[in-house]
């Protein structure tokens, strides 16, 4: 808590302790370790070399230590853990896991499902601070603390409106493509990065007339004949008023799956709802 906080006094009142009890205990341990941990600079401290080894080595034991509470009673008493926390972007919110949550709800009404809606890489911070109980979506980059299993394989694919001058042409070229305006979500996320990389290795210009978050804005827009998109089929439901043309020459495929800690424990609950999305996810 001191190399937290970045000082006793301060790590005294959030333990509600007085702040020569924390300062006799850090004494304490140095004289046990026989290494100094830490570094005074008036009311400041900051770790020594020693310290930060000591805090990489204890970091996980007291992440598990306060979790214990809750890994007991789920190990002891599964059924009152009654909340499932789920990491998502929108494409999973909207398209993947209405059907799963409407299944698990048939089957546990009594469990209460909380989706937390995330974009980029804040599932992982989410998941390392137990906010969340594992999260649904893409991962291009796995920690070595985290678990990823692969569920789901997506095709990425031009869409475009009814009666568009590409809608009769069989196999779309990249050079087609960049004669018209394009639509995509923003440049922090990893839509726009793939067909950043994608169009740049052709050396081929290209404009975005417009930028928007959601999947259902781009479809909506793209309808209105405001552009093309290169999207990935997750995100069409067969009722849109479009025409979608197979870019899989061109852009990779889109892969979806569960992440959570690789060392955490999960409830009951949230195993049973892991293995509707997936019968065999904790076989093997």
């Amino acid at each position: 808590m001191a190399a937290k906080v970045g000082g006793f006094s301060k790590a005294a009142d959030l333990l509600q302790l007085s702040q020569p009890s924390v300062s006799l205990q850090i004494q304490s341990l140095e004289k046990e370790l026989n290494a100094k941990l830490f570094t005074r600079n008036g009311p400041k401290i900051t770790l020594t070399d020693a310290g930060k080894k000591l805090l990489e080595l204890a970091k996980p034991l007291v992440e598990q230590m306060d979790t214990l509470p809750t890994r007991f009673t789920a190990a002891n008493n599964p059924e009152e853990t009654t909340e499932i926390n789920i990491a998502a972007g929108e494409a999973s919110i909207l398209y993947l896991l209405p059907n799963i949550v409407e299944r698990f709800k048939q089957r546990y009404p009594h469990v209460h499902i909380k989706l937390h809606q995330v974009s980029g890489n804040t599932s992982i911070e989410a998941i390392r601070n137990d906010e969340v109980d594992f999260a649904v979506g893409p991962m291009l980059e796995v920690p070595a603390d985290i678990l990823y299993k692969q569920v789901y394989r997506f095709v990425p694919v031009l869409i475009m409106p009814f009666g568009h001058p590409l809608a009769s042409v069989d196999e779309v070229s990249l050079h087609e493509i960049v004669q018209y305006d394009l639509i995509l979500p923003p440049k922090h996320l990893n839509t726009w990065r793939i067909v950043d990389d994608v169009l740049q290795k052709h050396k081929l210009r290209y404009r975005v007339s417009l930028e928007a978050w959601s999947w259902e804005i781009i479809k909506k827009y793209v309808e209105l004949g405001l552009g093309l998109s290169i999207v990935t089929s997750v995100s069409l439901t067969g009722n849109e008023q479009l025409i979608a043309k197979p870019l899989s020459k061109y852009f990779p495929d889109y892969y979806y799956g569960v992440t959570m800690k690789r060392q955490g424990s999960l409830s009951l609950p949230a195993k049973n709802f892991l293995e509707l999305i997936d019968p065999s996810f904790f076989q093997g």
